[in-house]
């Protein structure tokens, strides 16, 4: 059967960034069997015995609640769990001092989902026709933002400045103000921080300046915070999460051991949280109820928050370190790569400058010698400009071993090596 498309059913049926890329991963891990590859591309969380005793736990207490029938058996609200929102609330405003209400929280089918509601709730064009943009202000950014955007011509992507300090092989991506609009045609703003792929984290001054520029056009500012504190709490340096005025703190339980359950979480203005609510209402009434409750128990008792502390953050921040070290050991000094400074995710992100071939050619290299990562060109959603930089980057995924991480950076030393010696 080859039923016709509409243009949207053509548009989100395309494979396009970063899953196109992982259906040629399948398909070679496929064909290579007996050949021993070392996978660094996927951003699956690798599964910490704590962690998963944590959720086996929760999910024991759930069991045994009188709750269970009306968690699993019942319809419940758009809006989420209710025990979940309250534990938020009460979590969140004695945290960080807030002033929530049940009112400022909702609960999506993970992030993903959030972010297709927001994007195309503020987004695309209005009933006047007008075309309402939707900014990411820092360039390279989460591929996902380029694929929930029903109206593609709607998204804007700024390119950023870079700090390189050409000693220690580092750099780090910063807004460019000087290039960065919002306006009164902009619908929505998006970022992740810390940021997938490349571990950024913006600063408070960075996160103020671009929410106080979308303040007078009544602008929400969607940051995605999937790594963020206080779980899963994956920064590798201090930072403050942002609350209040048009900033919708939005976050995801996949990171502190639950991708499966499929849980993202806004904490926002209640105009704004009502409008993505009947968004959601239309789309599956309501988010799987089984992980809302075992995670109300993890963080009502503050388990989830100490886990995240304590486990989560030292095993990747590990994981960065030895892949760090063994960079800088292996690859020549004389050649131009930079990292990009580890301050959070479960990712790294190489910048080889200058490279002689292509970012898609260098990870077919790279697979030559039994290692995979990702091209840093997909990771580029609504930068339509050209920019040699963008088929110059590498995400390195942070969840192989210690040695499968150190022997992975030694080979992509070698293949860089020969590459730039080739030219």
């Amino acid at each position: 059967m080859n039923p016709a498309l509409t243009k949207i059913g053509a548009q989100m049926s395309n494979l396009s960034g970063v899953r196109a890329i992982m259906k040629d991963v399948i398909e070679t891990l496929e064909a290579s069997k007996g050949k021993d590859l070392i996978n660094l591309s996927a951003g699956n969380p690798l599964i910490l015995p704590e962690v998963e005793q944590l959720w086996r736990d929760c999910t024991a207490q759930l069991l045994a609640s009188p709750d269970y029938g009306e968690v699993v058996c019942r319809y419940g609200s758009s809006q989420g769990y209710a025990p979940l929102i309250e534990a938020i609330v009460k979590d969140f405003n004695r945290r960080y001092e807030l002033n929530l209400s049940a009112r400022n929280i909702l609960l999506t089918p993970g992030s993903q989902s959030l972010y297709f509601y927001a994007a195309n709730a503020f987004g695309g064009y209005t009933s006047n026709g007008e075309l309402k943009q939707i900014i990411l202000p820092l360039s390279p950014d989460y591929t996902g933002y380029g694929g929930v955007c029903l109206v593609p011509e709607a998204l804007i992507a700024y390119k950023p400045t870079l700090d390189i300090d050409a000693s220690s092989h580092r750099f780090k991506y910063r807004p460019d103000f000087s290039q960065l609009a919002i306006t009164e045609n902009t619908g929505c703003v998006i970022f992740s921080r810390p940021c997938n792929p490349t571990g950024n984290v913006l600063t408070d001054d960075e996160v103020n300046k671009i929410a106080l520029m979308a303040k007078p056009h009544d602008v929400p500012v969607f940051i995605d915070s999937a790594y963020a504190p206080p779980f899963p709490a994956l920064n590798f340096t201090d930072m403050t999460p942002k609350f209040g005025g048009n900033i919708v703190h939005c976050m995801s339980l996949s990171k502190a051991g639950l991708p499966g359950e499929r849980i993202g979480i806004a904490i926002g203005d209640e105009r704004v949280i009502e409008v993505l609510q009947s968004f959601q209402t239309n789309m599956c009434i309501h988010p799987s109820r089984y992980g809302q409750a075992i995670a109300a128990y993890a963080i009502d008792s503050g388990a989830l928050v100490e886990i995240s502390k304590t486990v989560i953050r030292p095993f990747y921040q590990n994981k960065f370190t030895v892949l760090e070290s063994t960079l800088d050991s292996a690859m020549p000094d004389s050649l131009p790569w930079f990292l990009h400074r580890g301050e959070g995710a479960i990712f790294a992100w190489l910048w080889l400058q200058n490279l002689p071939i292509t970012d898609w050619e260098f990870y077919q290299r790279l697979k030559e010698v039994g290692v995979i990562v990702v091209p840093g060109s997909t990771f580029f959603p609504g930068l339509n400009q050209e920019w040699e930089h963008k088929q110059q980057c590498f995400r390195i995924s942070l969840t192989g071993s210690d040695q499968e991480i150190t022997i992975a950076m030694e080979q992509l030393a070698q293949v860089a090596q020969t590459v730039y010696q080739d030219r």
